[in-house]
């Protein structure tokens, strides 16, 4: 059996030797199959007569069109050298002859037609319209990345502790803050206490910080401070709240005061204890609070160097006020608020001292916002007035305006700047004084050099104004800092500080310097 392969543009053709009154053409053929043999008619009995079959024998159930479902017996291959019958290019591959038989004619297959490009029917038509503009997505500020060397704390349950302490020394030129005073080698020992709830509802924060100052040349100036807060928030609806807060204050008078007993042997200690309880309400942007305080405020006795005391009591008194501040949320960043605040003063001695009933009544109004603009500029801001009225009508009303604030300015991602001002009215033992208007303002940059060493400078002024008499005392402070942070838990910190007073009354102004270096240990 020949075998040719025929190349024709877009056809394959294979040649086989099967009768070709077996061979059937694609119904889609553009020429029919049709008879070409004329066989006489057989006589009676007489067979057929046989008939030579070529190729492979379709298998049982097998149809007339389709593929071949036998397997093709394996096709020989021809013997090592001898040539390849190959059929020209274009041209049809001839048929081998047939057996003995009918004659029989070639069946020649019509060449394909040529094929026309495909041509679209006409349409309406279309407009093309132009690219749209993209515009470039607004790319937000990345998010502060986390100080490396902050401390991590330690979770213990559904709360995080962050502890720490920190042991400085160094020498106080002044650490009397009297004129011509003598200087003395100064010791602190400062250890604190941070804690947070991580509950998903309801929430609980505890700030402690205590320092005790130790003066070798001066013991007499030895003194314990501690500040604690408790802040707590109950969420009783999506809504609605419940505020508390709890916090103890310890401390002495400052070295220099007017209101210290002349030839004392140490410092008298005062405590403040107290808390606040309120609710809060939330209609959409409006937030309303209501609170109610209550303070108790105590006095040792300053101990005299002649060992006799000299008794405090006419400095001790209960205090009893509500707050309410209702606040409105114009944007995210931006929540103005008003304020006002009334209490009542009750001493535990009718008279003091020298003869005056200091019970008093209060009033406080206050209006400010709270702000936050890109990140960069935090803080909160407020203006307000007070006026306090004694029951004895021979103290004038301590009044006067009060401005506080804290404003933090992130002006790089290595420099930030705080700038602070408190404002308060604090009473006073000097005969005819009804209180003491104390105002202060600071201001201080951090700058860090490298992620683990920071500078710092500070700058402070403060103005104590005697509502009743004309005494007025300037004071100033300015400060240079280094702190060098060894790892997380480790920190060492030098600073060089100058506090000085200028005061209208003479014999009171003071100049000190300190030099201080110190370690801090956190977690």
């Amino acid at each position: 059996m020949a075998l040719a392969a025929a190349a024709v543009p877009g056809h394959a053709q294979v040649a086989t030797t099967v009768p070709l009154q077996e061979l059937q053409l694609d119904r889609t053929s553009a020429t029919p199959a049709k008879r070409t043999d004329r066989t006489r008619a057989r006589r009676p009995g007489e067979k057929a007569p046989a008939q030579t079959t070529f190729g492979s024998q379709p298998g049982s159930g097998a149809g007339t069109t389709g593929f071949v479902s036998t397997s093709p017996k394996p096709r020989p291959k021809p013997p090592i050298g001898a040539p390849l019958a190959l059929t020209p290019v274009g041209e049809a591959a001839p048929l081998p002859p047939a057996a003995a038989g009918p004659a029989r004619r070639r069946l020649r297959v019509p060449p394909p037609t040529t094929t026309t490009a495909y041509v679209p029917r006409p349409g309406p038509s279309v407009t093309i319209l132009p690219p749209p503009t993209l515009t470039p997505p607004i790319r937000r500020a990345p998010l502060a990345e986390e100080d490396p060397f902050a401390p991590t704390g330690i979770h213990a349950g559904a709360f995080l502790f962050r502890p720490a302490v920190e042991l400085s020394g160094g020498y106080d030129t002044n650490p009397g803050r009297s004129s011509g005073g003598r200087g003395s080698w100064v010791s602190t020992v400062a250890p604190e206490l941070a804690v947070r709830s991580d509950w998903s509802r309801h929430e609980l924060v505890a700030n402690l910080r205590g320092t005790y100052s130790m003066y070798e040349a001066i013991p007499s100036l030895n003194r314990p401070t501690f500040d604690g807060r408790f802040l707590g928030r109950l969420d009783i609806t999506r809504d609605t709240r419940a505020e508390f807060e709890g916090h103890y204050l310890l401390g002495t008078d400052y070295p220099g005061s007017p209101d210290l007993t002349a030839g004392f042997s140490r410092l008298p200690i005062f405590q403040t204890i107290g808390g606040t309880a309120g609710l809060a309400q939330r209609f959409n942007r409006f937030d309303f609070v209501v609170k109610g305080t209550a303070d108790r405020v105590t006095y040792q006795a300053t101990e005299l160097t002649n060992g006799k005391t000299f008794s405090n009591d006419d400095r001790n008194y209960n205090q009893f006020g509500a707050i309410a501040r209702a606040t409105y949320e114009l944007s995210p960043g931006l929540k103005p608020f008003v304020e006002t605040a009334v209490d009542t003063r009750i001493r535990d001695l009718a008279f003091d001292r020298y003869g005056l009933q200091r019970d008093s009544r209060a009033v406080v109004a206050r209006v400010g916002t709270a702000f936050e603009f890109s990140r960069a500029w935090v803080g909160e801001l407020s203006v307000g007035y007070t006026v306090r009225t004694y029951k004895d009508a021979s103290l004038p009303d301590l009044r006067g305006l009060l401005v506080d604030g804290s404003l933090v300015w992130a002006a790089s991602g290595l420099t930030a700047v705080k700038l602070s001002a408190t404002s308060r009215a604090d009473e006073s033992t000097l005969p005819g004084v009804a209180g003491v208007f104390r105002r202060d303002v600071g201001l201080q940059v951090d700058h860090a050099f490298r992620r683990w060493l920071i500078g710092t400078a500070r700058l402070g002024y403060g103005r104590d104004a005697f509502d009743g008499d004309s005494r007025a005392d300037n004071r100033y402070l300015a400060s240079v800092a280094i702190t060098y942070r060894l790892w997380r838990e480790l920190w060492l910190r030098a600073e060089v500080r100058r506090e000085w007073m200028r005061s209208n009354v003479p014999g009171v102004n003071y100049t000190s310097d300190m030099a201080l270096l110190g370690v801090r240990l956190q977690r």
